[in-house]
């Protein structure tokens, strides 16, 4: 039976950086199954959008979440991307 996953790669690139915002995109890409090059796409997908803010620290990058961003989803109207990310995360502390 094919697995089915119910979050979308963007999704699932967005939580990896909510739980360690100064991942690199190969440790992102190894740690989810797909390239770097994808993750790449996806980081910009999410920069672009402002789902994701980057910040340059020496050679590497930090990534940042602004909460407070509304998801653009017409489903989803009125909810932010810290409420999305709370929702999904909620049983991690057990």
């Amino acid at each position: 039976m094919q697995q089915l996953r119910f979050v979308t790669n963007h999704g699932r690139v967005l939580l990896r950086i909510s739980d360690d915002p100064g991942a690199r995109l190969r440790d992102i890409g190894a740690h989810l199954g797909i390239t770097e090059r994808r993750v790449y796409d996806i980081v910009n997908d999410l920069v672009a959008g402002g789902y994701v803010v980057k910040n340059k620290t020496g050679r590497r990058n930090n990534y940042e979440i602004p909460n407070h961003h509304e998801l653009s989803d017409a489903v989803e109207q009125r909810r932010t991307v810290g409420r999305l990310l709370d929702l999904l995360t909620a049983d991690r502390s057990r």
